[in-house]
C-alpha cells in the first residue's frame, strides 16, 4: 500500500511538472510578436536565421545536459524522434506559409483544433484517454479563440492548407513525443532546427541582415524559441498529449498582452474577453486531479 501511494504521488508530481514546463514552453513562444514585427527581412532569411540560432542553443543545452554523451542523447531519440524532428519542422514552416497566406484569426482557429486531434491521434495510437473535464477544456479554448478573432474571414488555397499541415504536424509531434516519453526529445527539437536552416538556406538573403536584424534573429532563436522548445521537449512527456496541446494555447492569449504592457498597444474588448476564456479552459484542464492518469499509463505502458 505504501508503495502504491509513493507511486500515485511520484506521477502526480510528474503530471505537474509537465504541466508547469509546457506553459512555461507557451510563455516563452508568446513573446515572439515583441520582436518578430521589428523585423525588416524577407520570410525565408527571418527562417533561416532564427532556426541556425535555436539550433546552436539547442545543441549547446544538449551539450551540457547529456555531460558528454550528446552523439547518445542523439542516437537514442531513433525513428521516433526523426518523426518529431521532421513534424515540427514542418509544422514552423507552416504557420509562416500560412500567416503570409492567410488572416492571423484563421491560423489561430486552426491552432486552437490541435488539442482536439493530438487527443484523437493519442486515443488512436496509444490508447490515451480524455476525460470528460478535458473535452470541455478543448471546448472552451475553441470557443474563447472564436471570441478572440471574430470570423475567420477569407483564404486561398495555400493558406488553408499550410495551416492545416501547421496543425497535424504539430499534433503528431506531440503524441510521438508522449509515445517515447522514455527518451528526451531535446535532440528532436534541435535537428528540427537544423532541417529548417537547411531547407531555407537556399532561398534566403543572409547579406541583407544587418546589425540589428542580426540582434533580433539572435532574439527570437536563441531565446524565445530554443527556450520554449527546451522546454516544451521535457514537459510534453509528462502530460497527456491533449492536455500538452491545450495548454500550449496560452500563447495566443499571452502575445497580445506583451505587445500591451511593452509596447502599449491596447488589444480590443474581444481580445481580452476571449482570453479570458481560454484561460478560464486551461484552468479547468490543470486543475484536474492527475493521480488518475497513473492509470491509463500502466494500460498503455511504456515502449
Amino acid at each position: 500500500m505504501l508503495a502504491s501511494e509513493a507511486s500515485a504521488q511520484e506521477a502526480h508530481a510528474e503530471h505537474r511538472r509537465g504541466q508547469a514546463l509546457v506553459a512555461l514552453a507557451a510563455i516563452a513562444w508568446s513573446t515572439a510578436g515583441l520582436f518578430q514585427r521589428e523585423l525588416s527581412l524577407d520570410v525565408p532569411t527571418q527562417m533561416a536565421g532564427r532556426a541556425l540560432f535555436a539550433f546552436i542553443a539547442l545543441a549547446a543545452y544538449a551539450a551540457v545536459a547529456e555531460r558528454g554523451r550528446v552523439r547518445q542523447a542523439f542516437v537514442a531519440i531513433g525513428r521516433h524522434g526523426i518523426v518529431v524532428a521532421v513534424c515540427m519542422a514542418v509544422a514552423s514552416g507552416g504557420f509562416i506559409v500560412a500567416l503570409n497566406h492567410t488572416s492571423v484569426a484563421r491560423v489561430l482557429f486552426v491552432q486552437a483544433v490541435s488539442p482536439v486531434a493530438a487527443a484523437l491521434l493519442a486515443w488512436i495510437a496509444l490508447g490515451e484517454r480524455v476525460a470528460p473535464r478535458g473535452w470541455v477544456a478543448m471546448a472552451g479554448a475553441l470557443a474563447g479563440v472564436g471570441v478572440m478573432m471574430g470570423s475567420p474571414g477569407g483564404s486561398d488555397l495555400t493558406g488553408d492548407v499550410a495551416s492545416l499541415v501547421m496543425m497535424i504536424g504539430f499534433a503528431i509531434a506531440i503524441v510521438v513525443t508522449r509515445h517515447r516519453r522514455d527518451v528526451s526529445m531535446l535532440p528532436a527539437t534541435c535537428l528540427a532546427q537544423l532541417l529548417l536552416v537547411l531547407a531555407m538556406s537556399p532561398v534566403s538573403t543572409p547579406a541583407d541582415v544587418g546589425g540589428d536584424d542580426l540582434a533580433l534573429l539572435v532574439a527570437i532563436g536563441a531565446v524565445q524559441m530554443a527556450l520554449g522548445m527546451g522546454l516544451f521537449a521535457a514537459g510534453a512527456r509528462l502530460v497527456p498529449a491533449a492536455e500538452a496541446a491545450l495548454i500550449t494555447l496560452l500563447e495566443v492569449i499571452l502575445g497580445p498582452i506583451w505587445v500591451w504592457l511593452v509596447l502599449s498597444e491596447r488589444p480590443d474588448t474581444a481580445t481580452l474577453a476571449g482570453g479570458a476564456v481560454i484561460m478560464l479552459a486551461v484552468v479547468i484542464q490543470v486543475s484536474g486531479d492527475p493521480r488518475g492518469q497513473a492509470e491509463v499509463e500502466a494500460e498503455i505502458g511504456t515502449p
